[in-house]
């Protein structure tokens, strides 16, 4: 199957800051990836340098078999790369359906088929972005990526601080993307056993490179590789915060 991304020798951070160190990576179409790694690592880092908010030092990052390293991120979105931000970037001033048609691109993906997806939307699809909760938010963000009709969905950390019950329901939507095999998906998340269970292949990152990548069934069965790759990290991941539901 053809790569829908790939990453030659990526070197990439903040101003003159290098973050991400000679990172090389490839993506087939329909695929899934967890990213996983200690905080501070560069996984956020190798979301932001995929979409275009970095500063690119040296390598190429190629999208469907085309080079995009000189492109802005609405370019790169207008070709098919989806972004879900930690942030939650939703416009709080705009109803729920506003900040869903504002991105809307034809294609499989409509406003409608975000509120089956994510049933809460839709009741709520007159209230503003600010007058949902936590939980809602992240529905929408991942909607407001989804009606962009995207190749490649890049999810940073979206089950961050969400009630157990909130990241079921993202869990179960997750899924349905992943049905059809028509979505590549890469997914960054605190979750460890969550992340693994989705995807199944992973890599991890450490100081800005990659320091496994392979079958997501070989890490977690291997609880000593887990703890020297991911440290704390692969044990506490285990708990679900009670926050913003």
């Amino acid at each position: 199957m053809a790569d829908i991304l790939r990453l030659d020798g990526v070197t990439a951070g903040y101003g003159q800051t290098v973050i991400l160190d000679d990172l090389s990576l490839t993506l087939p179409a329909g695929g899934l990836l967890a990213v996983l790694g200690r905080n501070g690592v560069g996984k956020s880092t190798l979301m932001k340098t995929i979409i275009g908010q970095t500063q690119l030092h040296r390598g190429t990052i190629s999208f469907d078999g085309n080079c995009i390293n000189s492109l802005a991120s609405h370019l790169r979105s207008d070709l098919g790369v989806g972004y879900v931000p930690q942030e939650r970037n939703i416009f709080a001033s705009l109803t729920v359906e506003e900040n869903l048609l504002v991105a809307a691109r034809p294609g499989r993906w409509t406003v409608q088929g975000v509120f089956e997806l994510f049933p809460n939307l839709g009741e709520r699809r007159k209230n503003r972005g600010n007058e949902i909760s936590g939980g809602e938010q992240q529905m929408l963000t991942i909607g407001r990526a989804l009606v962009g009709n995207p190749r490649l969905l890049l999810l940073d950390e979206p089950m961050e601080g969400l009630a157990p019950v909130i990241v079921d329901e993202l869990l179960a939507a997750l899924g349905v993307l992943c049905q059809d095999g028509s979505l590549a998906i890469i997914l960054v998340e605190q979750y460890v056993r969550l992340a693994l269970e989705f995807a199944p292949r992973t890599v991890v990152l450490d100081r800005g490179r990659i320091v496994f990548d392979g079958e997501s069934a070989r890490l977690a069965a291997d609880p000593e590789m887990m703890a020297t790759l991911l440290g704390a990290s692969g044990a506490v991941s285990e708990e679900r915060t009670v926050a913003a539901g």
